[in-house]
């Protein structure tokens, strides 16, 4: 099979897994599903690049970004697990069980950034990417970043919107996508 046939076909999980946030045009989670079906591009445009010339800067680099990628998913998930309190009061269809919460976390990763899951994804395609940097993965990832931004700035009119001042407050003293950056 050809990308394009293993593409239509890995997407099927990703649009059944967002079928509900699909449904909502303007959630975080309908913006989250073009950021994953972007990485799924980059992946399979450079998978069979993984490895060759491994110590090249692109490939350093690439692999710094995905090792970074998975420290942030692992760090804000067990987080979210720990200190989240996901309830039946948070309950929307568009979320995730662990997405749910009804306490804002601060802690681990969260003192730094507030979207640390999207940060990963960030992270996860320009890794990718770098492993043949050229035009078509520069517009994918381009692609990426954009739908990766459009999710966090929607994500953040939701947290607003259930924690109020206190999200207000945790804004001031994080940053959004990249500790100590931006």
């Amino acid at each position: 099979m050809n990308p394009v046939q293993w593409f239509g076909i890995l997407s099927i999980p990703l649009v059944l897994g967002s079928w509900r946030a699909l449904k909502k045009p303007g959630s975080h989670g309908f913006f989250r599903f073009f950021l994953w079906e972007a990485i799924l591009g980059l992946f399979l445009l450079n998978f069979r690049f993984w490895f060759i010339h491994p110590f090249s800067w692109n490939q350093l680099l690439s692999w710094v970004f995905l090792f970074f990628s998975l420290y942030l998913v692992l760090d804000a998930v067990r987080q979210l697990k720990r200190a989240g309190k996901s309830v039946e009061q948070r309950r929307d269809s568009a979320l995730f069980n662990f997405e749910a919460t009804t306490v804002l976390v601060d802690k681990g990763i969260y003192r730094y950034i507030r979207h640390p899951m999207y940060s990963s994804l960030l992270f996860l395609a320009w890794g990718i990417a770098l492993k043949r940097p050229e035009e078509w993965q520069l517009l994918l990832v381009l692609f990426a970043s954009l739908f990766c931004f459009l999710t966090c700035r929607q994500e953040e009119k939701e947290d607003i919107a259930f924690f109020g001042n206190a999200y207000l407050e945790y804004k001031q003293r994080t940053r959004w996508l990249i500790p100590f950056v931006f």
